[in-house]
């Protein structure tokens, strides 16, 4: 089995297994308890907290562990949105955010907010001119994806984070298809609210992080015993917190090199599909793009059928995110970069890692040009240009 589907879910790291492992029976400790048992645990926490603030640069008091990405994502939006409703009710998100946050703003326009999506350009970076215009006495948050999980491209976020601290204004990131391919710095990109995942650093899944500027205001939506500084109930996952802490320390460590080894992949797919496939195209940002993304449309065929022959051939591809996957509706990113329906049906999502190796380039590369002409052989849509 070759996997090209990393963004939807890496496997989780040997040694961050082994690091997790006495936290199930030896130190069960519940944080909680006053007693020995229950100290090991708090220590743990802490200093599971302190290794992820290190990780963007924050403060380990401005780091909420929580259930995933997706609580954190609600947590930042409808927990500051309530908290601050006085302040105003206007908040602003791109047309390419994860479809978890365009729920969430969905939730919160039948709640009495303005919520603003601004547009993107064909290479699916945010249009700085309209999120400025977008702006009123009345908004209260920015939320703009650190990068794009499907097509790969990286926001100018220094200059969002500019923007919005100049005006006032709270800015969310959701961070998630970042967090592996690009050191992110809290501090620096003037960001208040950032949603992590602990999967997308090779932790496991069931874990997640919102960073929380200190002295910001959020309401908390789990209540129940106070946990998380209040804004979080819930007995904490140890083994599985301890699981992001050593998966941040590991990817913190090894980032840059695995970043390198990416993009000497990333090159040969793009020139090897580009060259030796015609009428097909790259997606997204040529060079503003994740290392590890690369995101194709060919021209008369459909992507499902496409990722239906390479699973026959034990190759494991996306043609969108999984969170959607279920649906035949097109990407809402693709139609937001200005894709028709019939190009947005006919993308391919390759997403690399960790455990990928380069033999696994060459055979999708050998095996991709095949698959292509056989499905565009039985398509009636397709006519060579």
């Amino acid at each position: 089995m070759i996997y090209f589907d990393y963004q939807s879910s890496k496997p989780v790291d040997p040694r961050v297994i082994e690091s997790m492992l006495p936290y199930f029976d030896k130190k069960f400790g519940n944080p909680s308890s006053l007693h020995k048992i229950g100290d090991e645990a708090t220590e743990i926490l802490d200093h599971s907290r302190q290794a992820v603030a290190k990780f963007i640069n924050a403060k380990p008091e401005e780091i909420i562990f929580t259930s995933g990405a997706t609580e954190s994502n609600n947590l930042a939006l409808i927990g500051f949105a309530l908290r601050n409703k006085h302040k105003g009710n206007h908040i602003i998100i791109s047309e390419i955010e994860h479809i978890s946050l365009h729920n969430i703003a969905k939730y919160l326009q039948k709640n009495g907010f303005e919520i603003t999506r601004v547009p993107v350009d064909f290479y699916g970076q945010i249009d700085l001119d309209a999120l400025k215009d977008s702006i009123t006495d009345k908004t209260i948050l920015v939320s703009i994806n650190y990068a794009n999980n499907e097509v790969g491209t990286i926001q100018e976020i220094a200059e969002i984070g500019n923007l919005c601290r100049e005006r006032g204004i709270a800015f969310h990131t959701d961070a998630v298809a970042a967090e592996s391919q690009i050191h992110i710095n809290v501090e620096d990109n003037k960001i208040d609210l950032m949603t992590l995942s602990s999967n997308d650093i090779y932790g496991p899944k069931g874990v997640g992080v919102l960073y929380i500027k200190k002295g910001l205001r959020l309401n908390p939506i789990i209540i129940g015993g106070g946990q998380e500084f209040g804004l979080r109930s819930g007995t904490e996952n140890i083994p599985g917190i301890v699981g992001m802490k050593t998966a941040a320390e590991i990817m913190e460590k090894e980032m840059d090199s695995e970043i390198a080894t990416l993009k000497v992949y990333q090159k040969k797919l793009i020139q090897g599909v580009l060259d030796n496939i015609p009428d097909s195209y790259l997606n997204g940002h040529p060079e503003k793009r994740l290392a590890n993304n690369v995101h194709f449309r060919f021209d008369g065929i459909e992507g499902e059928s496409l990722l239906l022959a390479l699973k026959d051939k034990d190759i494991s591809v996306s043609t969108g995110s999984a969170c959607s996957s279920k649906t035949l509706e097109p990407s809402h990113t693709l139609i937001a970069l200005g894709l028709v329906h019939e190009e947005a049906h006919g993308s391919l999502q390759l997403t690399m890692g960790r455990f990928n190796k380069p033999e696994d380039i060459d055979t999708l590369l050998n095996l991709l040009p095949g698959v292509v002409k056989k499905l565009r052989g039985l398509s009636p849509l397709y006519k060579e240009s």
